[in-house]
């Protein structure tokens, strides 16, 4: 791709990108003066943007090199423009996407919370960066954690991993999913642009937990994809879990987790302790 080209796009240039965005924008109602088209005129998106009516047009014609980043993302304002379309102006002015920023993690969807009720038999999860559940299913309560009976805190996987013997002890290979889910942070956090949640919790297991202080240190990085994990249940029966990580569309900074039997006795125990937690439900 060359510079200031997007192939496929309707509008394949920077200035043909801000003469279409500008075109939607309607004029302010005090404005004056008969419009001969639709939108902003070029010198009132100059003055949303601060910069000079020559400089935009110059934009908007194709000439006077690059924007700087502090330009792009004033145009971006003066715009009204969403994070796809910053996205899009970025990619037409730089050839790359816009630096990272930290953002606040997205609200669970209702419609995501229907997805995961509908998987009766697969437990499944959503978390944030920092590894807090947001999100769970009934299946969840019942193989992995009752998080509706416990603070908002306590929800999670890291916290809970470190501080929390029963946690521990409820994972057959705690040190390696330790090290998994530690990797995940870093590249979670490092592809989110930061994350406040995520760096209280790491300046709060470094102050308590050795464990995590030694494995903090290896500087592991991981993907999340699909894995397995093993269980052990308060009755001390064994259970295998293949998991499945899906980053959810729309909703930056959240992830759902599919934990699926790995074989058909496992199934019947998922399904037993599923029954016997909407047994106790009132």
């Amino acid at each position: 791709m060359t510079a200031n080209t997007l192939p496929g796009s309707a509008v394949t240039t920077l200035g043909g990108f801000l003469r279409d965005r500008r075109a939607r924008l309607a004029p302010d109602p005090s404005a004056t003066g008969r419009r001969r088209t639709p939108g902003l005129r070029r010198e009132e998106v100059a003055a949303r943007a601060s910069v000079s009516v020559t400089w935009y047009t110059w934009l908007e014609q194709g000439r006077g090199g690059p924007p700087s980043d502090e330009v792009l993302e004033r145009l971006a304002r003066a715009l009204e423009l969403d994070a796809p379309a910053r996205e899009v102006l970025f990619l037409l002015a730089q050839n790359r996407p816009p630096p990272l920023s930290p953002a606040p993690t997205a609200a669970v969807p209702p419609a995501l919370q229907r997805v995961l009720d509908a998987m009766t038999f697969s437990p499944a999860i959503v978390k944030t960066p920092a590894w807090d559940i947001v999100a769970w299913n009934l299946a969840a309560t019942a193989v992995l954690a009752d998080y509706a009976s416990v603070p908002a805190r306590e929800r999670n996987v890291l916290r809970r991993m470190f501080t929390d013997p029963a946690a521990r002890a409820h994972l057959t290979d705690w040190e390696e999913n330790a090290r998994f889910a530690l990797g995940v942070l870093r590249v979670d956090v490092a592809r989110g642009g930061g994350h406040a949640g995520a760096e209280a919790l790491i300046a709060e297991l470094l102050e308590t937990s050795s464990e995590f202080r030694r494995l903090w240190a290896e500087n592991e990085v991981r993907s999340q994809g699909f894995g397995m994990k093993r269980f052990v249940g308060p009755d001390g029966q064994a259970l295998a879990l293949e998991t499945s990580n899906f980053p959810v569309e729309g909703a930056d900074g959240l992830t759902m987790i599919v934990f699926t039997p790995l074989t058909e006795a496992d199934a019947q125990v998922v399904a037993s302790r599923i029954a016997e937690t909407a047994a106790r439900k009132p």
